[in-house]
C-alpha cells in the first residue's frame, strides 16, 4: 500500500498534482484552506489503489507533497 503526505501549509492551490495522478486520488479539500483562503489539495485513497508513483510530487512547484510511502 502506497500514499501521500501533503504539507498543507506549503499547497498553493495550484492543482497541478490532481491532473498527474493516473489513479485520481487527489482532490480538491472541502475544509482544508490555505493562508489566502484557497481551497488545497488532500489525498484520497479510501480502496488503497496509490501506486506509489510519484508522479504528483514531481508535477508539485512547491514541494507540498512530502513523501511517497510504499508499504
Amino acid at each position: 500500500m502506497s500514499h501521500i503526505v501533503i504539507n498543507d501549509k506549503m499547497c498553493k492551490a495550484c492543482y497541478l498534482c490532481m491532473k498527474e495522478c493516473p489513479m485520481n486520488l487527489i482532490k480538491v479539500s472541502d475544509t482544508k484552506t490555505n493562508s489566502l483562503g484557497n481551497n488545497i489539495v488532500e489525498f484520497n485513497d479510501p480502496n488503497n489503489k496509490c501506486l506509489g508513483c510519484a508522479m504528483c510530487a514531481t508535477r508539485c512547484p512547491d514541494l507540498a507533497i512530502e513523501e511517497v510511502i510504499k508499504d
